[in-house]
């Protein structure tokens, strides 16, 4: 069975050449080349398509036709939002606009003064959810596992000087634990996704679209422990230079007496399907989500 593995499939070279493409001819650009690069993967790319196009297909009983159409729109928006990525961590001059709705949650987290969790999901761009979340008064933190090459990094901060952001790796030896308490203690905003997992990792199982699959047991866990409020948000890409931030209505699962980390999850799955089914052309997710062990 294919899993995710936890590691960019990138290379420092790549991020060179999307910079260099960005800032000589522009992002239009390279969204017109990114067509022929979509194209490649939706011909070529099996392995990866499989899942998406049983997406589709199977979980939200779209008609053979749909799916095909919407597995190549998956790879030419995941090309997209990698573009922006770069586009926005090296400012090449490309510009965007936002749309928050839900917004007025996220600043009640700050004036809480307690911090707070975000949930997401690899959705949309959260590159692009990172910038706006500059809007709020308060550090943001975005948990990430370890996964690019130490080069790509280098690169990167060489292109992007100061982050908007600050990035928490998952480390092997739990220290990633003790930075999301000292950053909730400083009334700081951790985000983190919680539709994958390392093979290895402790998981627990739920349904997303009548199927049933395993989720990381981590951050619902946190969730529960954790005397912080919790919202689930995304971002989604809606046009070329156009992005829609979303986030629901503050949660306090610590202090719910029957809440669990399974009650957490059916939360969490059910805002998850209700954005994917406005958006499902952007859940990037290219492996057998839906195997059990």
């Amino acid at each position: 069975m294919t899993t995710w593995k936890g590691r960019s499939q990138a290379n420092t070279l790549g991020y060179k050449i999307f910079v260099f493409l960005i800032r000589t001819f522009g992002l239009r650009f390279c969204y017109f080349v990114l067509r022929f690069v979509a194209s490649y993967y939706f011909f070529f790319s099996l392995h990866s398509s499989r899942p998406i196009y049983y997406f589709y297909r199977q979980r939200l009983g779209l008609s053979v036709f749909r799916s095909v159409v919407l597995l190549y729109t998956n790879y030419y928006r995941f090309g997209q939002t990698l573009l922006d990525k770069v586009a926005l961590m090296s400012k090449a001059g490309a510009s965007f606009t936002f749309d928050f709705s839900g917004e007025e949650n996220l600043h009640k987290i700050v004036r809480e003064g307690k911090g707070g969790i975000l949930l997401s999901a690899h959705v949309g761009n959260w590159e692009a959810a990172g910038h706006m979340l500059k809007r709020l008064e308060a550090r943001i933190n975005i948990l990430m596992y370890d996964g690019e090459d130490a080069r790509i990094k280098k690169y990167l901060d060489e292109v992007t000087g100061k982050r908007t952001f600050n990035v928490i790796y998952v480390k092997e030896d739990l220290s990633h634990i003790y930075k999301i308490s000292q950053a909730l203690s400083a009334n700081e905003i951790v985000c983190m996704h919680a539709d994958r997992f390392l093979e290895g990792n402790k998981t627990i199982e739920g349904e997303l679209f009548g199927g049933k699959a395993l989720f990381p047991e981590g951050p619902f866990l946190l969730c529960l422990k954790l005397k912080v409020s919790v919202a689930f948000v995304h971002s989604f890409k809606e046009s070329p230079s156009h992005y829609h931030f979303y986030s629901t209505e503050l949660k306090y699962f610590y202090a719910e007496k029957d809440a669990t980390i399974q009650s957490i999850l059916k939360a969490y799955t059910a805002n998850l399907e209700e954005m994917l089914r406005i958006y499902p052309e952007q859940w990037f997710n290219y492996y057998n989500f839906w195997s059990k062990k």
